[in-house]
């Protein structure tokens, strides 16, 4: 397979599907532009071998057709601070300025393309659209992780007009090496911290682990499921009602397959969903009426943490408490921390998701971790063992 590593980039356009889906202010400022520093290196690569690079991307859920507030020219700017080089931009991702742009473009140049979401075709996958993009360039490169679990023009469908010209941009390739290595290849013992408020939003993913993983600590939110299930008491916290034999099923299943399923002892209960509220420590089992559990207790802290620390592989997708309020980020941060020295001893660690690439980033530990995910639902379609298009238009099945 060709990759963009051996691939000769002289005198070609290279048409890049990035992600530049980035969170912008009311003063179209923009307020975390990690996606875009990310998608650098490949944008320099191909500069750097003498191609063109024209840019493609979405921005935010336009509804129909162009709105000043979606459009990639608020990021313009920022986007030749990044990359030390002017940035030509065309209006349209296929209108007349982005085939003129595009037939121009100099080796050593690059062009940001308007907003495909502007047009319906990109999201149903429309073939026409997909070809009228891809007669801008000789090689198309899928460097968007976030967006591959899509079939999109931009993401899949446009596979079928570089046949022997389509490449992973190093994006793609390091969130493809990193999860390969956690779920195809794990240095055992392989431990997953599996947070967050619903089992089943995550029953696909644990599962699909169940057959994986040595050690998996369910924290968060679906505690309380499996608590109600066991017969617990768990006050107001959330809990879902009609999962408890989901919840059975789960521990009845990892006994069957020696999985070690290690849950909350213990719970710190608030009286209100506040920063300000009274709490107290109580057994999870024994959450009193008018309370509610937002965060593991120091007995569960010990627990989870000493299966961490043992672990040479690690995936966490989810915290364990509501860590956006400084009084129930205790059990996050703690998690956090354990993968962080494990790290240091040598461990691989994975953290992908929104709330966990969150909560890492809060807790200013991103870089002492082996690999932070931008993919988000992507990552966790991966995870659960699916099938994702923008992989797949590359690499074949």
């Amino acid at each position: 397979m060709q990759t963009i590593d051996n691939y000769n980039f002289k005198n070609k356009k290279a048409l890049i599907r990035v992600d530049f889906n980035v969170p912008l202010n009311e003063k179209f400022e923009i307020t975390d532009d990690t996606r875009m520093r990310a998608a650098v290196p490949t944008i320099k690569k191909v500069l750097a071998g003498g191609g063109s690079v024209i840019l493609m991307s979405h921005l935010g859920r336009p509804k129909n057709g162009p709105e000043d507030k979606f459009s990639l020219k608020h990021i313009q700017k920022h986007l030749e601070e990044l990359l030390g080089v002017p940035v030509k931009f065309a209006d349209d991702c296929i209108g007349e300025s982005a085939v003129k742009t595009a037939a121009d473009l100099k080796p050593g140049e690059v062009l940001l393309l308007e907003n495909l979401r502007f047009y319906k075709e990109e999201e149903k996958g429309d073939e026409n659209f997909a070809q009228k993009l891809a007669s801008l360039a000789d090689v198309w490169i899928n460097d968007a992780f976030g967006t591959a679990h899509r079939a999109h023009a931009s993401t899949a469908v446009i596979a079928k007009f570089f046949p022997n010209d389509k490449l992973f941009g190093y994006v793609m390739q390091g969130e493809l090496e990193s999860v390969d290595k956690v779920m195809h290849n794990p240095t055992r013992p392989f431990s997953a911290i599996m947070g967050g408020s619903k089992v089943s939003s995550k029953i696909d993913i644990i599962m699909n682990l169940m057959d994986k993983v040595d050690n998996l600590i369910l924290g968060g939110g679906m505690t309380y499921t499996f608590k109600k299930a066991l017969g617990g008491h768990v006050g107001n916290s959330i809990c879902e009602e009609d999962k408890l034999d989901l919840a059975l099923e789960i521990m009845k299943l990892a006994k069957e397959k020696g999985v070690n399923l290690v849950l909350a002892t213990d719970t710190v209960a608030a009286d209100a969903f506040d920063n300000n509220a009274n709490t107290q420590i109580v057994p999870s089992m024994e959450i009193p009426v008018g309370w509610e559990g937002l965060d593991v207790g120091p007995e569960s802290i010990a627990s989870f943490t000493k299966v961490i620390e043992q672990s040479k592989t690690i995936l966490w997708n989810g915290p364990v408490g509501v860590f956006e309020m400084p009084k129930f980020a205790v059990g996050t941060k703690a998690i956090a921390n354990a993968i962080v020295k494990a790290t240091a001893n040598g461990a691989f660690s994975l953290i992908g998701g929104g709330d966990s690439v969150a909560a890492i980033n809060q807790f200013g530990l991103a870089d002492k971790v082996s690999y932070v995910s931008t993919g988000g639902g992507a990552l966790l379609e991966y995870i659960e063992g699916k099938e994702l298009p923008g992989i797949t238009a590359i690499r074949g099945k």
